[in-house]
């Protein structure tokens, strides 16, 4: 089988697709072909990875298996190196957020002020939050609570279509000089906030969430009693990271566009995704930018087969890449081995020689392995990091970042 036929079989897509896709790209990046490049990549990797496992059979369920069990035991480590009694208390989750912090060191970011965000709350009081905190009004609310913690209780007390369509419908209105140069903030919400949550709460919730505009990552500290709950928690918030600095980049650069920049701000934060399929001739030539997981939503989006990039795989990439970095630091953790295995699977025999397809992908692992229960495998992290792979060793990793923020609202880069 040729590269591009394996490589294609990867993506869930026409073989011709990848291989028109590669063949533009080399042309307009002057380079060689590097789908051979990534195939021998790929399976250098995964052959080294094996062996580290001590997996001899070369079948789904025992290498799959085996990537779990090594999920399983790198959670045991992170939890004895961070000294965590319990990953579910309001001081566990607070030293996991700012150990990642330190770790990821993205920088300084450009988000909505203190004072605007005030206003905000002044002008279309959340309820929900006052009524459950015991509180007259917003002014008593601010007054009493920190503003970052106010602004995390939003996602989870009001209403997804109040908050929407009322209260951040205000945004609307937010100029560049609405906007400063500050921290990312990371908050564990106290047992105060969980409790006036309950009754607000008719659907399990992530209990690790974000908000872009306020540069703001919060952690609501709950027992989930599943495997690989510290692993999960501590990617999931150095991914946060990336992403946040990411579209701080682009707040920054829609500030220069003052009379757009409250509409190209909406914009980003709505993850608009192209919805128009380009013609034949010019499949490779431009690549979409997917910023959503568009999988967890259909798996069959069609937009998930054309030629793209995904920034999503790139902030999870880069998270990778930190927990390795942790494993380089302190051996004794063996973090080193999910090393640059973002795109790095392939198709094995199960037991009944059916061919499956299983991901080396750090966090398909890790989410598979917190959604044991429910016997779901992730697959969809290791197949965006893939069209993003070949995209890059085309123009550079840091080239496809740029590129992807300077065409962001756009939808597409043009090769």
């Amino acid at each position: 089988m040729e590269p591009f036929e394996k490589i294609a079989k990867v993506l869930r897509t026409d073989k011709d697709f990848v291989r028109v896709a590669a063949e533009r790209l080399a042309v307009a990046a002057k380079g060689d072909d590097i789908l051979k490049k990534i195939f021998d990549e790929n399976e250098r990797l995964m052959a080294s990875r094996l062996a580290e496992l001590g997996v001899s059979r070369r079948n789904a369920e025992a290498i799959y298996l085996s990537l779990i069990d090594k999920i399983r035991a790198d959670d045991r480590r992170l939890s004895e190196y961070f000294m965590l009694k319990e990953a579910s208390t309001e001081e566990g989750s607070r030293t996991i957020l700012n150990f990642a912090k330190e770790l990821a060191n993205v920088g300084k970011g450009f988000f909505l002020k203190i004072d605007r965000a005030r206003e905000f709350i002044l002008r279309e009081p959340p309820k929900n939050i006052i009524k459950a905190m015991g509180y007259k009004n917003a002014e008593e609310l601010l007054a009493k609570e920190d503003i970052f913690e106010a602004y995390s209780a939003l996602r989870f007390m009001e209403d997804r279509e109040w908050l929407n369509n009322v209260f951040f419908k205000q945004l609307d209105g937010v100029s560049p000089e609405d906007f400063e140069e500050r921290e990312i903030e990371v908050r564990a919400l106290g047992e105060k906030w969980k409790e006036a949550a309950k009754n607000f709460m008719k659907k399990k919730y992530h209990n690790v969430s974000h908000l872009k505009e306020l540069g703001l990552i919060f952690v609501i500290p709950e027992e989930l009693g599943i495997s690989g709950e510290v692993m999960r928690l501590f990617t999931l918030v150095l991914h946060y990271l990336h992403e946040i600095k990411f579209y701080s980049e682009l707040f920054k650069m829609y500030s220069a566009r003052d009379h757009e920049f409250a509409e190209k701000l909406i914009s980003s934060l709505k993850g608009d995704v192209l919805d128009e399929r380009f013609p034949e001739e010019q499949r490779g030539r431009k690549w979409m930018i997917v910023q959503r997981y568009l999988a967890k939503e259909d798996e069959h989006d069609w937009r998930l087969f054309e030629p793209h990039v995904n920034p999503e795989a790139i902030h999870w990439t880069k998270a990778e890449a930190d927990v390795a970095r942790l494993g380089e630091r302190f051996g004794g953790l063996e973090l080193g081995f999910w090393s640059n295995l973002d795109f790095v699977g392939d198709y094995f025999p199960d037991a009944s020689g059916v061919e499956v397809l299983v991901s080396f992908n750090l966090i398909d692992t890790v989410m598979s392995l917190v959604q044991e229960r429910e016997m779901v495998k992730y697959l969809y992290h290791h197949q965006e990091a893939m069209w993003n792979k070949i995209f890059m060793e085309y123009v550079g990793k840091e080239k496809t970042e740029e590129l992807i923020i300077k065409n962001f609202d756009k939808g597409f880069i043009k090769i």
